[in-house]
């Protein structure tokens, strides 16, 4: 009569496990950036978000007669230029639903930037008034 065998031998084990550590080791590098491209994508996102805002409020100026400085949107007032367009980017953060900073931004010079960009300058949204019409401005640089 023969054993059977009851299990793996050590040869087995550790070939195993060498393969696993040689496939984690090529696949490691692969994901170790996928939270800078997730700042970058929530940055464009909400550059949308924005953009989508000064739309609407342009919009509303303009069936308001063009001659009003505040624009009312579901219950929030929004200061505008002459043009019809948000002063700065607190009006715009007036403008949409849901005001991105404590929801995952943070507000750093002038720039809506995701929680966690170590330099939030170059990643997030800021809002150039010098253009002609405003533009919403959105920089994906260093979203480490």
């Amino acid at each position: 009569m023969r054993r059977r065998q009851n299990g793996f031998t050590l040869i087995e084990l550790i070939s195993v496990i060498v393969i696993l550590g040689v496939l984690g080791a090529f696949a490691m590098p692969r994901f170790a950036n996928v939270e800078s491209k997730a700042r970058a994508s929530s940055a464009a996102g909400l550059a949308g978000a924005m953009r989508s805002a000064v739309a609407l409020v342009h919009a509303v100026w303009l069936a308001n007669g063009a001659n009003v400085r505040v624009v009312e949107l579901e219950g929030a007032e929004v200061e505008v230029d002459e043009r019809g367009y948000p002063l700065n980017l607190v009006e715009v953060r007036n403008a949409m639903a849901l005001d991105p900073v404590g929801n995952g931004y943070v507000l750093v010079e002038d720039t809506v930037a995701p929680e966690g960009a170590a330099r939030a300058p170059n990643c997030g949204v800021s809002y150039d008034t010098a253009s002609s019409p405003p533009i919403v401005v959105v920089v994906t640089t260093d979203c480490s």
